[in-house]
Parts: C-alpha cells; structure tokens; sequence
C-alpha cells in the first residue's frame, strides 16, 4: 500500500509541477514579448530619425550650393559684368525722390493708359434687351420682370440685383409635348 500511497502522492505533485512549469513558460514568452516590443519601437525610433537626418542633410546640402552658387555669382556679377550691390545711399526715401528722377514725356511717345470709372448713377446706360440664343428674337420685358408666383424660375444675379428668368412650367411643358 505504501508503494501505492507513493504513486498517488507524486501524481498531484506532478500535475503541479506541469503547471509550474507551464507557468515559468508563460511568464517568459511575455518577458520575450515585452522585449521584442520594445527592440521593435526602439528600431522604428531609429527609422525616423534616420529619415529625419536625411531630410536635414538635403536641406543643408541645398543651402550649401545655393550659397556657393550666390558666391560664384558675386564673382562673376564683380569680376565679368563689373556689378555691385546698392549701397545705403542709393535707396529713396519718399515719393518725391522718385519724381524727382522723372522726365517730361517726349513728343513721340504714346498716349498714357488712363482707365475709367463710373463715379455716380447718373448717366448710366438703360440695360440692353435680352435675346433668346435659340430664336434670336427678344425675351418679353414680362418674363423678366420679378414674380414670385410663378413656382419654375430662376434667378440669374447680374449687376446690382436678381433678375428672374422664367423657365417653363410643368403647364407649359406638358402641353408643349402633348401637342407634337
């Protein structure tokens, strides 16, 4: 009995170390989990900076050839062309300055551009007639006129206020396809 006693008292014993063990297990692969992670966000870090690294070395090496170029440029615009920058003297301070520098307009020269302007209401044109681009005969001063009975119109904004444009109405249209 004693040897049976045995076996039944290392059976529990044996399901609680698998379980144990089961338990040491688990607790590794979450550390491992935990581990890879981190490893996985410390490398896209890394990424990011390398991107932003390369985005600045773009930038500098950009500003690096603009500003050799400008160098090469002083030297040719000195050297080649015999330019110089303005110096503080040079600038104006006021509008008469530059008028000062101006001259009369010489006989032959063109006409100056002059624009015009509408200053008041007065003397302004009556609007033109409008004209069907269908049948080319001018629309009916009632059709134009503001009726807010009608349900099928549309305004049409042009100049200072709406302009109503009858579309025909369901009666219209319906005996104008009854009648073909």
């Amino acid at each position: 009995m004693t040897h049976h006693n045995g076996m039944i008292g290392s059976r529990p014993l044996r399901h609680i170390s698998w379980f144990f063990a089961l338990g040491v297990c688990i607790f590794l692969y979450g550390m491992l989990h935990i581990k890879v992670t981190a490893v996985h966000s410390d490398v896209v870090r890394a990424e990011r900076q390398i991107v932003f690294l390369e985005d600045e070395k773009l930038l500098l090496e950009t500003e690096f050839l603009t500003r050799s170029n400008q160098v090469q440029l002083a030297a040719w615009n000195r050297v080649d062309f015999g330019f110089q920058s303005p110096t503080a003297d040079q600038f104006i301070d006021s509008h008469r300055q530059l008028a000062q520098f101006g001259v009369p307009r010489a006989a032959d020269a063109p006409a100056p551009i002059r624009l015009a302007g509408l200053r008041s209401g007065e003397d302004v044109p009556e609007f033109p007639r409008l004209v069907s681009p269908l049948t080319g005969r001018t629309i009916d001063a009632n059709l134009i006129e503001d009726n807010h009975e009608e349900p099928a119109s549309v305004a049409i904004t042009i100049a200072p206020g709406p302009l109503r444009v009858p579309i025909a109405g369901v009666q219209h249209a319906a005996t104008g396809v009854a009648t073909r």
